[in-house]
């Protein structure tokens, strides 16, 4: 896998084949920074990270600061090693549960969440997730287009199975 534009372009993340989490594909990554636009002195937070593509994509799309989450230890042990190519920015790799990392939690411009399918109350982590975005910021939710039952009605795009919600600024 590899980050799709940017400072890094055309670096490669490492990835662990037949993993429990799903890499965001790359038509959807492209999509989502479009979306996004310019992240200059913007803080960034990556819920369930997994790989951590999304976070190292943005930083490569200039985010100031990225915060990693994640609680699977295979998954942190990439994380770990994916850092190592971006020696120069300002990373921030968090071995937690998101629910518990998110009540205690500085606030960030951006949040970007990407939960296993069906393993967590969406709602629960909705709530907890706008009370950690900064007013004029934003938060995303990566999940199966089958899920129909988003809360607040964010702004929704659809990607073949995956699906974009967007709350916050426009």
């Amino acid at each position: 896998m590899r980050i799709l534009s940017g400072l890094y372009k055309g670096r490669k993340i490492k990835t662990i084949q037949d993993a429990s989490y799903r890499p965001t594909k790359s038509l959807v990554r492209k999509s989502l920074f479009d979306i996004l636009g310019p992240l200059e002195n913007k803080s960034f937070l990556d819920l369930f990270s997994g790989s951590g593509i999304i976070g190292f994509e943005a930083l490569s799309r200039g985010s100031s600061k990225v915060e990693f989450v994640e609680n699977n230890w295979n998954h942190l042990k990439l994380l770990e090693s994916n850092s190592v190519y971006f020696p120069e920015s300002n990373i921030s790799i968090n071995h937690a549960d998101v629910f518990k990392y998110l009540s205690s939690s500085q606030k960030f411009d951006i949040i970007f969440a990407d939960p296993p399918y069906g393993a967590f109350d969406l709602d629960k982590l909705f709530h907890l997730v706008i009370s950690r975005v900064k007013p004029t910021g934003k938060y995303i939710l990566e999940t199966n287009r089958s899920n129909s039952k988003l809360i607040h009605n964010p702004e929704v795009r659809n990607y073949g199975k995956t699906q974009l919600a967007f709350w916050g600024q426009k």
